[in-house]
């Protein structure tokens, strides 16, 4: 729940006005959310899947502040 607050947190303060991010949004936040999973201790060998996961989600908060 911890990861998950302030994963929301960072991803809200990072989407950029556009309905899709850009590209360096994107990188931003795959960034960001490695740096708060590795803070967490979450397993290296599932990150990958958590970073695409969140990105998505990303895609759908930004359309939904912006639309």
């Amino acid at each position: 729940m911890v990861i998950a607050t302030e994963l929301i947190t960072q991803v809200r303060k990072n989407v950029s006005m556009r309905r899709t991010l850009r590209e360096s949004a994107r990188a931003r936040i795959r960034v960001i959310v490695k740096r708060i999973l590795n803070k967490y201790g979450y397993p290296p060998d599932l990150q990958e899947s958590a970073v695409k996961q969140v990105l998505m989600q990303a895609e759908l908060i930004c359309g939904e502040i912006y639309s």
